[in-house]
């Protein structure tokens, strides 16, 4: 007897590793962040939100998890 598929619902959203363009801190971030991200190092804006899927100013290094 064939054994059936429970498929498992994932988010569509995820944390990512992003590198800042202007002092190459690395940060975590949101990917469907409601708030504006910031460099914790020089304060540069690296994630904008735009009502779902953020956008993300710096530099995408990898996705977590």
């Amino acid at each position: 007897m064939k054994k059936t598929r429970i498929l498992i619902p994932e988010p569509a959203s995820h944390f990512i590793r992003v590198k800042c363009t202007n002092c190459n801190n690395e940060q975590v971030v949101y990917s469907n962040s409601a708030f504006p991200a910031r460099c914790l190092s020089c304060g540069t804006q690296l994630v904008y939100p735009q009502g779902g899927k953020a956008k993300i100013a710096g530099e995408t290094l990898r996705q977590l998890g």
